[in-house]
């Protein structure tokens, strides 16, 4: 069975209970959360039962720890977390706002996770595996974009393959040197899973079959488009699939996108047909939004079962 790798931030989310714009007030707030985009992805892996692996930092506190225990009791293989002794561990706090957008504050350059060099113990964990995913929001520091470059030349080179998921911060997009790893990770993506309009990131189509037409022409082998509560579109050079997205009450929407990422590539490493993965994958992000928490709604393959099954008598 493959080995699924993925390198980033680890953090604590703490999320305020009052919607509003911002925290130029004192609010409530509830937390913390294991959190970070490429630690729910992983987590969700891990709870599907698939051998996986991150590559990250944390400080030696109770933030990183918490982590760690959640990862670990999860499945993950958390050989590839440092764990710095005078450390802080990432953070990011969030607010709601009245249209169910949000506010966030991130401790992320200046904590543990800021940098990320590899190590002769991590270069083998990257040996180890044979798929990397790769989360936009990673790209955030120059060592970080070296761990993940690095480790998309290693395992392409040995026949491995590579997904990428844009996963954009407004706060992080200028980070130095980040638009051109952007670039260089989708010239070695297989598979490629925007939400909406980040399809057009990479393309100056007008239309989404066209984007969709040219991305595939530059090798990317599987396209997957992610519209939230409306579901996902999936694309390859032999046909597109469509999947309505799973009625269920929103609770919150934080980590939906990363456990869709998970449960699709999870599902199409596996070798399911296109149209069970993008079932599993829309049902895994409805399942997470129904959880207060970015990881908390991280579903194990009988509670999608079940999910499924329970939207179908409906």
């Amino acid at each position: 069975m493959s080995k699924i790798l993925t390198i980033g931030e680890i953090l604590v989310e703490i999320v305020a209970t009052k919607k509003g714009n911002g925290f130029r007030e004192a609010v409530p707030l509830i937390g913390p959360f294991p959190s970070g985009a490429p630690a729910i992805f992983i987590d969700q892996v891990g709870k599907l039962g698939h051998d996986c692996a991150i590559i990250s930092r944390v400080g030696d506190d109770d933030f990183g720890w918490v982590n760690i225990h959640r990862l670990e009791t999860d499945g993950v293989d958390v050989s590839g977390i440092e764990i710095v002794p005078q450390g802080t561990t990432g953070s990011a706090f969030v607010r709601y706002r009245e249209d169910g957008s949000r506010a966030f504050v991130f401790n992320i350059r200046n904590s543990a996770c800021g940098s990320i060099d590899l190590s002769a113990k991590t270069h083998a964990l990257i040996d180890s595996c044979t798929h990397l995913h790769v989360m936009g929001s990673a790209l955030y520091a120059p060592s970080v974009v070296d761990s993940i470059l690095t480790a998309v030349s290693r395992i392409k080179s040995r026949g491995g393959t590579v997904s990428f998921d844009p996963n954009l911060r407004a706060e992080i997009l200028d980070s130095p040197g980040m638009r051109e790893a952007l670039q260089t990770v989708l010239a070695e993506t297989d598979l490629f899973l925007p939400s909406g309009e980040e399809l057009f990131l990479f393309t100056e189509a007008k239309t989404e079959d066209a984007a969709v037409a040219e991305l595939l022409g530059r090798g990317i082998k599987t396209i997957v488009v992610k519209r939230g509560a409306s579901g996902a579109s999936y694309f390859d050079e032999a046909q597109r699939l469509d999947q309505a997205g799973y009625v269920v009450s929103e609770i919150d929407p934080t980590g939906a996108g990363d456990c869709f990422g998970a449960t699709f590539v999870t599902f199409w490493l596996r070798g399911a047909d296109p149209a069970d993965a993008l079932k599993y994958a829309c049902a895994s992000g409805a399942r997470a939004v129904t959880r207060e928490g970015p990881m908390e709604g991280a579903s194990t393959e009988v509670e999608l079962k079940d999910l499924i099954q329970a939207q179908a008598e409906k």
